[in-house]
């Protein structure tokens, strides 16, 4: 009988982050495709317009399915009004908290806060421990030991995937993470990136989130109906967030760890127009990572100024699928496997594309 591969340590406190750190990886110069100023100054601009369009839209989309699933509710008619609606409101908050996360969504600052605080409540990540482990993965993307949102560690768990698919495994972390916030109380690995100066923020929202969580069972107890936590809560999230995890795994799954280079542990992937307003240009992933302050509404542009500097772009999502889909089954057993992605030769950072010993 074979015996079972040990599990990578992705702790951020443990022996692979000291080894990051000796190894240079740890805030380290990545490699990035020369833009011209002028280009990138324009790019980087900041509106209120578009994110203001595409948000009205989105709440208009969200009315109309939720005033649907009220009207159809009791009949078996609501079940794919459900899952539209649970799209909305579990996989578009995904991308929503995202860029208001990095304060590019909007020019006003307060908007971005407002939207930021109400998208992570929709998909269930707090806010302040996200804010600062979002930036822990800019400026340490796929570095063993210093990258808290790695979603595909190695040796690959297809159990895992199953469940992070109907967003299970995210939903329960949560939910003990906000108990335990709401306790005064931090895990290890986040008090290594949450500032202490934050760190009283992180509980009172805790506590406000379950006032919150228990405002919508009680109405939904009041009501003698499952409608209230069909709409709002912890289970849109859950049969909502299915596609945000298929758009999330197509950034880093199955691609380098430990390089300096983000051509080798980002994908870039083409997508209908459907999804792109869904994931909000997210899709222009290995852009974004370059150029992290270019608002998504840029990052088309933004691919046509480095498209010369990428590797292949994927034809589509499915294309992307086509990779990773056997690049995790192999890592199962061979944790040491990654996709070797092909990039222009431009003379500089050799060593980004070499993956350092884990």
């Amino acid at each position: 009988m074979a015996s079972k591969i040990p599990a990578r340590d992705y702790s951020l406190i443990g022996d692979t982050s000291r080894r990051a750190r000796e190894q240079g990886l740890v805030t380290a110069q990545w490699y990035q495709t020369e833009i011209p100023r002028k280009t990138l100054k324009q790019l980087m601009k900041r509106r209120d317009g578009p994110a203001i369009r595409d948000t009205l839209g989105w709440f208009a989309l969200l009315a109309v399915t939720g005033g649907l699933v009220v009207a159809l509710w009791g009949s078996w008619w609501v079940v794919p009004v459900l899952l539209v609606y649970g799209v909305f409101y579990g996989s578009a908050s995904d991308s929503r908290w995202h860029e208001c996360g990095h304060g590019t969504a909007f020019k006003t600052r307060w908007l971005n806060d407002w939207l930021y605080q109400l998208a992570c409540f929709m998909i269930m990540r707090e806010p302040t421990p996200w804010r600062w482990s979002h930036a822990r993965h800019h400026t340490d993307t796929i570095i063993v030991g210093r990258d808290p949102e790695i979603a595909a560690p190695r040796p690959t768990s297809l159990a895992h995937h199953i469940l992070a698919f109907f967003t299970l495994p995210q939903t329960w972390t949560t939910l003990k993470s906000v108990a335990r916030h709401s306790l005064g109380q931090l895990s290890v690995d986040e008090a290594d990136y949450i500032p202490e100066m934050e760190q009283p923020r992180v509980y009172r929202t805790a506590r406000v989130w379950l006032l919150l969580h228990g405002l919508i069972i009680a109405t939904a107890v009041l009501l003698q109906s499952w409608l209230p936590v069909m709409l709002a809560g912890v289970l849109p999230t859950l049969y909502g967030g299915w596609l945000s995890y298929i758009f999330g795994l197509t950034q880093h799954a199955g691609l380098a760890e430990n390089v300096l280079d983000h051509r080798q542990n980002s994908r870039t992937v083409r997508m209908n127009p459907v999804f792109r307003f869904i994931y909000w240009n997210m899709n222009y992933h290995i852009e974004h990572h370059m150029y992290p302050m270019v608002p998504y509404h840029a990052l088309p542009q933004l691919h046509q100024a480095l498209k010369h500097d990428m590797p292949p772009v994927y034809p589509s999502t499915w294309a992307a699928y086509r990779e990773i889909i056997p690049a995790l089954w192999r890592q199962r057993t061979d944790p040491d496997y990654f996709v070797r992605r092909p990039v222009p030769a431009t003379g500089k950072t050799p060593d980004a594309a070499a993956p350092a010993a884990a």
